[in-house]
């Protein structure tokens, strides 16, 4: 290596005349923008003997369904051994594509096979899809506070958020088209179903409208919704997409339904959108494995997974119901928190000048978490509201719990332990 401008830029010399690289000054200049997980960083938290977590966006890992699992990886590998082991197509494993064609045609969502794609859950859809649309400076609208993921995602790809606020009924819809008239939005982000983080959902009024509003300014919609199938109250509300096909890039996921680990999530999009995600997908890992679609593919074709999601939304129903019985009895009147018809996640509102991130501190000491709400709003507000979820502990574990978290919040209010 000479010992030029570059040189000493992008390396350190020893004392021995030799260079080592400067790694610090070699990294894109997009990673200054990239940030850890709070939730990932909260998972660990979890290890804690005696910890009662309300922190991570886990599903109850005891619903798994690992005999199904063992009986069609045992399926594949027999009667499919090879082809389930081999590279295959970007777009997918075929007959799992089909079944989601028809799964979705359920909920009225217009798809071909040649409109979707497999990729390796629902964030990688994200990634995919600030690939291929997002610029530097390029603004994106979410809702405030909106999924950490998303921010993460498209913060790499150096986007400029926009926002609007949420209530019961989920995205402030008539403060959209204000921001449309005075930005120019490259698409909208939307979580119509049960949001993460708040747990509200969009009304379809509300869908109507947003579509209309999008449709005249000439901007697209992202529909990501993970949880739609976890509907424990209520009816369904129509998708987005269905009410404007070509407008709308719908994600959606089988973490929450069979299980994150396999990393199996989808993309409906027009063809030719579809076309560059697919380009975009190969430059990433050629194609979401073989085995695990085919594996996937086998226990959905046994038409097991429409009772195995009944039972997951019996649980989560009654463990929703615990929690939001123990709050009434145990937080402070001051507090506020949403109630959610389905989904993992309800979302509590401190009263101002609280710092969810003081109180997080606290909380770890009588061995309880949560995630604070900072993380989920692209300019880190939201300092006095917090994020739990209600999916993983026991009905026991959640009344405890939140007795310990009451506790707590009633302590920084009052100032006395």
């Amino acid at each position: 290596m000479t010992d030029t401008n570059l040189t000493v830029e992008h390396a350190v010399r020893g004392l021995d005349g030799s260079y080592t690289t400067n790694w610090e000054a070699v990294l894109a200049n997009r990673t200054g923008r990239m940030t850890s997980s709070m939730i990932r960083e909260t998972l660990k938290m979890m290890a804690t003997p005696g910890m009662i977590s309300f922190g991570g966006g886990n599903p109850a890992p005891e619903l798994f369904p690992l005999r199904e699992f063992q009986e069609a990886c045992r399926y594949v590998l027999e009667h499919d051994g090879p082809s389930s082991l081999q590279y295959s197509v970007t777009e997918g494993f075929p007959p799992l594509r089909q079944f989601l064609v028809e799964k979705m045609r359920k909920y009225g969502v217009p798809a071909e096979q040649e409109n979707i794609l497999i990729v390796n859950g629902s964030q990688q859809a994200l990634d995919l899809v600030g690939k291929v649309f997002i610029n530097p400076g390029d603004t994106i609208l979410t809702d405030r506070p909106t999924y950490l993921g998303a921010i993460q995602a498209w913060s790499a790809y150096e986007a400029r958020f926009v926002t609007v606020p949420l209530d019961d009924d989920g995205t402030r819809v008539d403060q959209v088209e204000k921001i449309l008239e005075r930005e120019p939005v490259k698409f909208i982000y939307c979580l119509p179903n049960f949001h993460n983080p708040a747990g509200v959902t969009l009304s379809l009024e509300r869908r109507r409208k947003l579509v209309e509003i999008a449709a005249h300014h000439g901007v697209f919609i992202v529909e990501d919704d993970p949880y739609g199938e976890l509907r424990f109250e209520g009816e369904d509300i129509t998708p987005i997409m269905v009410l404007h096909k070509e407008n709308t890039i719908y994600l959606s996921t089988f973490s929450k339904t069979l299980a994150p680990g396999i990393r199996i999530g989808w993309i409906v999009a027009p063809a030719k959108v579809l076309g560059r995600l697919v380009q975009a997908k190969q430059g990433a890992d050629l194609h979401t494995s073989s085995f695990v679609q085919m594996v996937a593919n086998d226990i959905c074709q046994r038409g097991f997974l429409r009772q195995h999601v009944r039972r997951i939304r019996d649980t989560y129903r009654e463990r929703c119901g615990v929690m939001l019985a123990s709050m009434e009895k145990h937080f402070p009147s001051e507090v506020r928190w949403t109630h959610p018809q389905g989904g993992l996640f309800l979302w509590v509102i401190l009263p101002k000048g609280m710092d969810s991130m003081e109180l997080l501190k606290s909380a770890l000491e009588e061995k309880v978490a949560f995630i604070p709400g900072p993380a989920f709003y692209p300019d880190g507000s939201g300092k006095h509201t917090f994020r739990m979820t209600f999916a993983t502990a026991s009905p026991e574990m959640i009344e405890e719990g939140i007795r310990r978290l009451g506790k707590v919040i009633k302590s920084q209010m009052t100032g006395k332990p």
